[in-house]
C-alpha cells in the first residue's frame, strides 16, 4: 500500500519585519542577516494567533467535507503549546468540526516533532487503509528582542493530510533515525524564551545529518544521484547548505549542481517567513514543489528531520503523476503579498503584547486580524478561540 502526503498547506501571520531594517535597528550589518543567516523577512505574530490558530488557519486551507468526515486521527506536532494538560490539536479538531469519532494527541520533541507525527499517520494508515490523518507543525519562534537568536524567529504552521494512494509524495519506508541527549537547545518550562547555544547547535545539526545519511546509505546503498532534491530542516536558510556540502563530493558534478539549485529553491519560502520549527522542513519541501519548475513524477526527494536535544532522521518520498494540481501555489502566493510590513519599533510592540498568565480576562480586537480563526480573549484561564466563518 502507497502512503503519503495527499495535500499540504501552509499559513503565516499577516505581520512582517524585514530584515534589513531590523539589522540596522539592532547595530549589524545587514549582510550578516540577509547573506550569513540567509534570512529577508520574519513573520510576527499579533496577539490574535498562537500555534492552535496558525494550525487551524492552515489546515483550513486543505480540508474539505469528505476529509471532515473521514479524518480520524489528528497529531499536532508543536513546541509552542499553549497548556501543560490538554492538546493543542483537540481545539484544531473543533474549530475545523472533524468529526467526533477521532483521536487527538500533540508530540513535542523540539522541530522533529511533525517527523513524528507523519511516522505515525503512516502506521496508523497501514492499518486503517480507509483512514485519513491530519498532521500539523506549527510554532511561534521566540528568542526576545536584541539577543543572539532574534533573526531566527518566525511564525506560522504546516498542515497535511496523510492517507493512503496519496497524489503528492509518497512516503517510503527508508528512513535512518538516531538520538542522543545534547543540551543545544531548550525551553524550560518556567521560560517563554527559548535558550540555545548555536555554535554547539550547528555542529549537532551537521553531525547529526552525516551520520543519518552514512547510515542511510549503508542500508539501502544508496548516493546522491538517486534523489532530484533533498531537503532540510531550516531553522535559518544557511544552515541547510552547510550540511549538504559536507556530502556534495560524494556526488558527480551534474549531482551537485541539481542539489544545489533545488536547494536554494526549496528556501525561497523559509526565506519570507522565518523560523517555524516544527514545520520548517515541510515549509521547505512546499517551497520546493510550488516553485520548481522541473519536477515530475517519479522524482526522489530526500528530507532531513532536526529537533533539538536531540532527534534526527532522514527519509524519502517520490513525487505521484499530477502533484502541481493538488498544490496551492496561487493562493500561497496572494497570502505572502497580502502581508503588511512592520516597523521595528511595531514589531518590538507585538513582540511585548502577550496573554495575561495571572487569571486576568481580556478581549480582543479580532477584527483587525484577518485570519479566519483567531484568539478572541482570554476568560477564566481559557484561551477563548473563534472560526469567523461560524
Amino acid at each position: 500500500m502507497k502512503i503519503g502526503i495527499d495535500k499540504i498547506g501552509f499559513y503565516a501571520p499577516h505581520f512582517f519585519v524585514d530584515m534589513e531594517k531590523l539589522a540596522e535597528a539592532r547595530g549589524v550589518d545587514p549582510a550578516k542577516y540577509t547573506i550569513g543567516i540567509g534570512q529577508e523577512k520574519m513573520a510576527v505574530a499579533p496577539i490574535t494567533q498562537d500555534a492552535v490558530t496558525l494550525a487551524a488557519n492552515a489546515a483550513l486551507r486543505i480540508v474539505d467535507k469528505e476529509d471532515l468526515e473521514k479524518i480520524d486521527l489528528v497529531i499536532f506536532g508543536t513546541e509552542s503549546g499553549i497548556d501543560n494538560s490538554k492538546s493543542g490539536a483537540v481545539y484544531v479538531h473543533d474549530l475545523l468540526g472533524i468529526q467526533e469519532h477521532a483521536r487527538c494527541i500533540e508530540l513535542k520533541q523540539a522541530c522533529y516533532a511533525a517527523t513524528a507525527g507523519i511516522q505515525l499517520a503512516k502506521g496508523h494508515v497501514a492499518l486503517n487503509p480507509e483512514s485519513r490523518v491530519l498532521v500539523l507543525g506549527s510554532d511561534i519562534s521566540r528568542y526576545g528582542i536584541g539577543t543572539a537568536g532574534e533573526v531566527t524567529q518566525g511564525a506560522g504552521a504546516v498542515a497535511m493530510i496523510i492517507r493512503a494512494e496519496p497524489r503528492i509524495l509518497v512516503l517510503e519506508n527508508e528512513n535512518s533515525y538516531l538520538t542522543a541527549d545534547v543540551m543545544d537547545f531548550w525551553r524550560p518550562i518556567y521560560s517563554e524564551m527559548a535558550f540555545v547555544d548555536g555554535k554547539y547547535s550547528n555542529e549537532q545539526y551537521i553531525s547529526f545529518f552525516i551520520n543519518a545519511w552514512e547510515d542511510f546509505k549503508a542500508k539501502y546503498g544508496a548516493t546522491l544521484a538517486d534523489f532530484e532534491a533533498i531537503c532540510f530542516h531550516l531553522p535559518y536558510t544557511k544552515m541547510g547548505m552547510k550540511a549538504l556540502r559536507e556530502v556534495l563530493d560524494q556526488g558527480s558534478e551534474v549531482d551537485r549542481d541539481r542539489l544545489t539549485a533545488h536547494y536554494q529553491t526549496s528556501t525561497i519560502y523559509n526565506r519570507i517567513v522565518g523560523n517555524i520549527y516544527t514545520g520548517s522542513l515541510y515549509l521547505s519541501l512546499l517551497s520546493l514543489l510550488e516553485l520548481s519548475d522541473d519536477l515530475k513524477a517519479g522524482d526522489k526527494i530526500g528530507l532531513f528531520s532536526y529537533g533539538s536535544g536531540a532527534v534526527g532522521e532522514f527519509f524519502t518520498g517520490t513525487l505521484q503523476e499530477g502533484f502541481k494540481a493538488v498544490l496551492a501555489a496561487a493562493e500561497h502566493g496572494k497570502m505572502f503579498a497580502g502581508r503588511k510590513e512592520v516597523t521595528v519599533k511595531e514589531y518590538e510592540e507585538l513582540f511585548s503584547h502577550v496573554l495575561p498568565v495571572d487569571g486576568s480576562n481580556i478581549e480582543l480586537d479580532v477584527d483587525a486580524d484577518p485570519a479566519t480563526i483567531c484568539i478572541e480573549g482570554m476568560e477564566d484561564n481559557k484561551r477563548i478561540y473563534l472560526n469567523k466563518t461560524r
